[in-house]
């Protein structure tokens, strides 16, 4: 049944694109696009219904052979037999991706029909969310790195068009063009990584590669190699340093789309893909480090510029950012079940925040400016209690899903991991306390500051936007106690499930140990709240309006972005541009020249040729014929054809030898 399972939103993505936008009413589109990750949905949780009863750990549907067997060489001298097939595996990793990837999918298209109800493209926007669906299903139940490339840049592709999907705004064309060019330079990477696998172990087969590495077939210098590789590819689809910069602009897509791509679909795939390969990736050693410390270093880096942002969208990008940091962070720490656990828990809490940010957005007109709300905790109560738990959720507020999973992965840290990646974690989970309470208290709390004609507008969200906001809720609140750790009464049910899939976690903690952690992680959490509730209810902000005086180069250094932007622009992109302009002015003055130079050059010795040829060569044939013509004219008249003028001339012959002879004796 799992091999159904991406079908039926890329029937919906055919149905919508090729017939909907001219023939379906607005209802059949809603009603296709919904239904079709629906049932796309409910085939997700047959098959994890099945997988839990039966008895095989695997299960891998082959469609048909897509490339058939042949040898290629390998790194050792010898050949094997390279074969791909067109096939799906399903397992207890591919079981949780498709069933938060469908679920939380399905809400958000529920919730698209109210966000989108008004928009002239309804039928274009369900065929690319369907579309978008179906890749990331291609993706997460790929049985081999081919299959899975095809989502992967599927993915990438579907981005592009719904990231640009209002493309008659610039900034949103523009937005759209980065974030396919960006994944374009990490999937560089991947690709060679793909490459070294099958020249050292001659297979990409997914589980082959786990079942090799682990028998010790790769060298640690080859697992090393083709496991950075793969991770520069994770850090461009999940927007870590130094491929991150996308990911913020990709606001300029209607909200659905940030909330699908930030909590359950694309930038989960670098996660994902770790989280699959992790026997090669715990053979490395060395790559292990580098995702920790890389995961760590842009959780802070991330939260520092949600700090200061004013953008309602922006704020919860650079959270996502940092909370895919987090994710490294756990599997750098060789706990790929608790990066995932914090992969399926973000899901609902980010995407709960982003269609929250979306009502909010909705209640105001399209304003985003969280300077121009406040106030609106009961303008739109709704949404307000619904965003509020999202944010206790994300802050680690203990009992929430956020707690539980954030822990897990601060405490694998700890105890496997570098320590300097453990302390930039404890210290990005205060900052993400601080500043989604920031955005909490300036959007809800304190006097309202939106304009009249937003006043007068304002207004809660249809239920067909706030039902998928409450199950998200809920599942933001109690999603986490899947994953209850033993020292909480719990049997850490989540990690079991996934061992067959990601292997068992070797570090380990003791009881005290674990609780201090746990303790320091929440009381973490509740300092950032507090202290944005300090700085901006009880203070009204003014301790961060005297920071922002005091040290306004740090300010304005954060607020830009640290001008990455620019200097990607300006040094790589920017580079690039003039070097193609040096190599078009080579090519044009030197090569064209060259090329130009010689094309004169023949011209002239042509010329030269042709004089040569018509007046000497030419002159000198035509003279020979000229002597020859007036010769026969004179011969021609020598012989006439009468015996009697040759008669003549043989006298007067006979007389001039006869005259000769004389003279001479």
């Amino acid at each position: 049944m799992f091999a159904w399972i991406p079908l039926f939103p890329l029937l919906g993505a055919l149905a919508n694109g090729l017939l909907g936008i001219k023939f379906f009413s607005r209802k059949a589109v809603q009603a296709v696009g919904v239904g079709s990750v629906a049932l796309s949905f409910l085939a997700s949780a047959a098959s994890f219904v099945a997988l839990l009863r039966g008895s095989e750990d695997v299960l891998v549907a082959r469609l048909f052979s897509w490339i058939p067997p042949s040898l290629v060489p390998l790194a050792d001298g010898g050949t094997a037999a390279f074969a791909v097939d067109l096939a799906f595996r399903y397992d207890s990793l591919a079981a949780v991706m498709t069933l938060v990837v469908t679920g939380v999918g399905l809400l958000i298209h529920v919730y698209s029909v109210g966000y989108m109800a008004h928009d002239r493209s309804f039928a274009r926007f369900f065929a690319y969310l369907n579309l978008f669906t179906f890749a990331m299903l291609v993706l997460v139940l790929g049985a081999n790195l081919a299959v899975l490339f095809i989502g992967w840049e599927g993915v990438g592709l579907c981005s592009y068009l719904l990231i640009g999907f209002w493309f008659s705004k610039d900034a949103a064309a523009a937005a759209g063009k980065k974030a396919f060019l960006t994944n374009r330079v990490g999937d560089f990477g991947f690709i060679l990584g793909i490459g070294v696998l099958l020249f050292v172990l001659g297979t990409i087969d997914l589980g082959s590669i786990n079942r090799l590495a682990g028998e010790g077939a790769l060298t640690k210098g080859a697992a090393t190699a083709a496991a950075l590789l793969l991770f520069i590819g994770a850090t461009g689809k999940s927007a870590q340093i130094p491929l991150y910069t996308w990911l913020p602009d990709a606001m300029e897509g209607p909200t659905p789309v940030s909330a699908l791509i930030h909590a359950a679909t694309m930038v989960t795939a670098g996660v994902y893909m770790v989280a699959r390969l992790h026997a090669l990736f715990t053979l490395s050693g060395l790559a292990l480090d580098v995702i920790a410390l890389v995961g760590a270093g842009t959780a802070v880096y991330a939260a520092t510029m949600a700090l200061v942002q004013f953008d309602i969208k922006r704020v919860l990008a650079y959270s996502t950012i940092s909370q895919i940091g987090y994710m490294f962070l756990g599997l750098g720490s060789g706990a790929y079940a608790a990066g995932v656990f914090h992969l399926m828990t973000h899901a609902f809490f980010k995407a709960l925040l982003f269609l929250a940010a979306g009502s909010v957005i909705h209640a105001l007109s399209g304003e985003q400016d969280m300077r121009k709300m406040g106030g609106l905790r009961s303008r739109v109560p709704t949404t307000y209690r619904v965003f509020l738990v999202g944010a206790l959720a994300i802050s680690g507020v203990p009992g929430l899903s956020g707690f539980f999973s954030k822990d897990e992965i601060l405490a694998s840290a700890f105890a496997s991991g570098p320590t300097v990646a453990w302390a930039l974690g404890v210290l990005g989970a205060g900052m993400t306390a601080f500043y989604i309470f920031r955005l909490i208290f300036l959007t809800f709390f304190g006097p309202e500051r939106m304009d009249e004609a937003a006043r007068l507008r304002c207004h809660e969200s249809p239920p067909v936007m706030t039902v998928p906001l409450r199950i998200l809720a809920f599942l933001s609140a109690f999603g986490g106690f899947v994953g209850l750790p033993h020292l909480l009464g719990g049997g850490a049910w989540f990690g079991k499930f996934l061992e067959s899939s990601t292997g068992r976690h070797a570090g380990h903690l003791a009881a005290g140990t674990e609780a201090l952690l746990m303790a320091l992680s929440a009381g973490v959490g509740l300092a950032g709240i507090y202290g944005a509730y300090v700085v901006y209810v009880r203070k009204r902000g003014a301790p961060a309006f005297r920071l922002k005086e005091r040290f306004g180069a740090l300010h304005r250094l954060v607020f830009r972005k640290y001008f990455v932007d620019e200097f990607y622009d300006g040094i790589l992109v920017g580079g690039i541009l003039r070097l193609g302009r040096l190599a078009g002015g080579f090519d044009l003055k030197v090569i064209d020249g060259l090329v130009d130079g010689a094309a004169a050059l023949t011209r002239r010795l042509s010329k030269i040729s042709i004089f040569f040829d018509g007046r000497v060569v030419d002159g000198a044939v035509n003279g020979v014929g000229a002597v020859h013509r007036h010769a026969s004219r004179l011969l021609r008249r020598v012989q006439t054809g009468y015996v009697y003028n040759y008669a003549l001339a043989v006298v007067f012959g006979l007389v001039i030898i006869m005259a000769l002879v004389v003279t001479v004796f």
